[in-house]
């Protein structure tokens, strides 16, 4: 079995900044437990997993986070393309992928760009759904969540579950994005509650924003998942019209600096810049299970 590793960095378009990501491109199916291992291995926020299918654009596809499979992500995806077009693209200007994650097939676009070993990656995140609003009293302990205030949250916006493919909880802020942390025990049972999976807080008038695990655990770099839906939520809420191109920062507070680009409309399209880091490949061993 041979497993070549491939290193990115994705809303970059320098290495050693952005949201890094392992690739692993293989030729056989791999044991869930396999992926799921490695990925802890790898101690990346998130690892993709391609395997080749008869159709030479499209890809099997997982994603895995350090606690389980997921059925989307941003930065995994546009990531995972970049690194196909560097190997497929045969000098192309552009290409256009289907990677196939979890029986949904998500169109991912990449363009080589005048910077060496850089591309330009842009998926379709399709139609967003709103899926409800939280009242007073769930605003207020979102922000006690977040260790803020009622005072830093944006007066007028609601906070508003939507998705793209993940069930976001946007938390719009006008204060507070450099003073926020997660340490109330609270967050999941509001999220239940709500009916989302996760919370992105966002700075509405610095179009800036930042996620964590919900335990707080770990910070991540810069979520394209979660652009997408801040791309509708602005839309829907007169904070940008159809077609703007929003270019979304996150991941400064951890010295990882990265710029997301969104474009709201009936569909929404997420891209960004990836460099290439490097590659390897990884002993064929490791994914035998041991008898």
């Amino acid at each position: 079995m041979k497993l070549d590793l491939h290193l990115c960095d994705v809303f970059a378009d320098q290495a050693l900044s952005g949201n890094s990501l392992p690739v692993v491109i293989h030729d056989e199916p791999l044991d869930d437990d396999f992926m799921l291992r490695l990925t802890q291995e790898l101690r990346q926020f998130e690892t993709t997993f391609l395997q080749a299918t008869d159709e030479p654009d499209l890809f099997e596809t997982h994603i895995y986070d350090l606690d389980r499979e997921l059925d989307f992500a941003g930065h995994p995806l546009l990531g995972a393309a970049a690194i196909l077009h560097d190997l497929h693209g045969n000098g192309d200007h552009e290409r256009h992928w289907r990677l196939r994650v979890l029986g949904r097939e998500v169109p991912v676009s990449t363009t080589p760009s005048a910077r060496p070993g850089c591309f330009e990656a842009s998926m379709d995140q399709g139609e967003p759904q709103y899926l409800g609003v939280a009242d007073e009293e769930q605003a207020r302990r979102a922000a006690a969540a977040f260790s803020l205030s009622v005072e830093d949250l944006a007066p007028g916006l609601p906070l508003e579950v939507l998705s793209t493919g993940l069930r976001y909880l946007v938390v719009p802020v006008t204060s507070g994005l450099e003073r926020a942390r997660i340490v109330h025990p609270d967050l999941e049972q509001l999220l239940a509650e709500l009916g989302a999976e996760f919370a992105y807080l966002l700075d509405v008038e610095q179009r800036a924003g930042r996620h964590w695990q919900n335990d707080g655990s770990v910070e991540d770099v810069a979520t394209g998942s979660a652009a997408g839906v801040v791309g509708a939520y602005l839309l829907r809420n007169g904070r940008a019209a159809a077609g703007e191109r929003i270019a979304l920062r996150q991941g400064h507070f951890l010295g990882r600096p990265s710029l997301l680009n969104v474009v709201p409309g009936e569909r929404i399209e997420v891209s960004g810049p990836v460099t290439l880091l490097g590659h390897g490949v990884l002993r064929a061993e490791i994914a035998r299970r041991p008898t």
